[in-house]
């Protein structure tokens, strides 16, 4: 249903509806307006007729306004052994250099409409001509309009399709440009410590089982690493995971990292656990991610908070930064990949964040309160 429902399928419906709803209405308007020129010619032919057996001191001023005022209708009079006897509203310079005008115009009439007769001697029952009319100028340009519509249309769409299209490309660049620079950054901190750790088994030795703790804390970073990167894309693993437990663990890899000047609190409302079905290493990626943008904003100094809520169907987590805050016009940017503030940053925490709690979890992370100067609140809400 989504898929049928997408916005281009509803694009192309509503494009649709506007053609039909047009066509139907130009069609009805064509209609009257051929009934309006056929009603007007049938005068003309009467006015004609009236001149043609008028005495001298006949009073034809109707008849000749009827006659003068048609100035947009083509007609073609023909007697009745097929001889073209009379044209009016057609293309004088045409039919004085070429001889085949009138024949092609005549034929191109009797197409599209019936004759008018004139019987101009009652006596006489063959004593008939024939009058051939087209349609007026303004009749063609509204009987074409709805096709000049759909063309407009045609060309708005492609030019619409093809700048979105440029859009999701330069969209999707930013994103895996910033997906091989995060990883390049999630990579560099667990390499640098085991470098320096083989640097200090290279000079002391003897301290192997001392030293191998820490590499396997590097080790095992690498894993989780890696193992959160696998699963982008695919369809995580879910568990019933202790939502305080997973965030008091990040928060606290995150303090040792932090500078001493940023002071750490978390708020649980009294709950000793919250359970929930997560997937435990790609949630674990959202709370570092939101606790990283959080410290950026606080620049080394300040304070951040995590408050978790029970709520009857749902769970909170608010994290809380003392920051320099966002300003109200890039509300709506954060999210987008390769978006960022920072000097030093690729745009990419607050959009793999978004995706992981949305796409996956089926919930919701928003930015709850900002003002520049004073912090910023970041929500994430699970449901039950």
């Amino acid at each position: 249903m989504q898929h049928l429902f997408s916005w281009r399928n509803l694009l192309l419906l509503l494009a649709c509806l506007i053609i039909a709803t047009t066509v139907v209405y130009v069609n009805n308007l064509v209609k009257q307006m051929q009934a309006e020129e056929k009603r007007r010619i049938e005068e003309w032919v009467a006015a004609y007729q009236e001149l043609q057996k008028a005495s001298p001191n006949d009073n034809l001023n109707l008849e000749l306004k009827i006659i003068t005022n048609n100035t947009t209708i083509p007609v073609i009079a023909v007697n009745n052994k097929g001889q073209i006897i009379d044209s009016r509203n057609l293309d004088s310079t045409k039919i004085a250099h070429d001889p085949d005008y009138l024949v092609r115009q005549l034929n191109l009439f009797k197409s599209q409409h019936p004759p008018i007769l004139e019987h101009y001697d009652p006596a006489h029952p063959e004593a008939v001509n024939y009058f051939y009319y087209g349609d007026s100028i303004l009749l063609k340009q509204i009987r074409y309009y709805p096709y000049v519509q759909l063309t407009v249309i045609a060309l708005f769409l492609l030019i619409v399709f093809m700048a979105i299209s440029s859009s999701n490309r330069s969209s999707q660049n930013q994103l895996w440009v910033g997906l091989a620079r995060e990883t390049a950054h999630q990579l560099g901190t667990p390499l640098s410590s085991l470098q320096a750790w083989v640097e200090m088994l290279k000079e002391h030795p003897a301290q192997m089982a001392s030293l191998a703790t820490e590499i396997q804390k590097d080790v095992e970073r690498l894993n989780l690493i890696a193992e959160r990167f696998s699963k982008i894309g695919s369809e995580p693993e879910f568990e019933e995971t202790d939502l305080i437990a997973l965030v008091q663990n990040v928060m606290l890899y995150m303090r040792k990292r932090a500078s001493q000047k940023i002071q750490f609190v978390l708020h649980t409302q009294d709950e000793t656990e919250m359970i929930a079905l997560v997937s435990p290493t790609l949630f674990s990626w959202v709370i570092e991610n939101l606790l990283k943008n959080a410290l950026d904003a606080t620049e080394g100094q300040g304070s951040i908070e995590i408050n978790m809520y029970n709520q009857p169907t749902q769970w909170w987590i608010d994290i809380r930064d003392s920051g320099k805050g966002i300003p109200k016009h890039l509300w709506n940017k954060i999210f987008k990949p390769g978006f960022t503030t920072k000097k030093r940053g690729w745009g990419l925490g607050l959009s793999l964040a978004k995706r992981i709690v949305e796409t996956y979890h089926k919930g919701k992370l928003i930015l709850k309160s900002s003002e520049p100067g004073k912090g910023s609140t970041f929500r994430i809400i699970l449901y039950k």
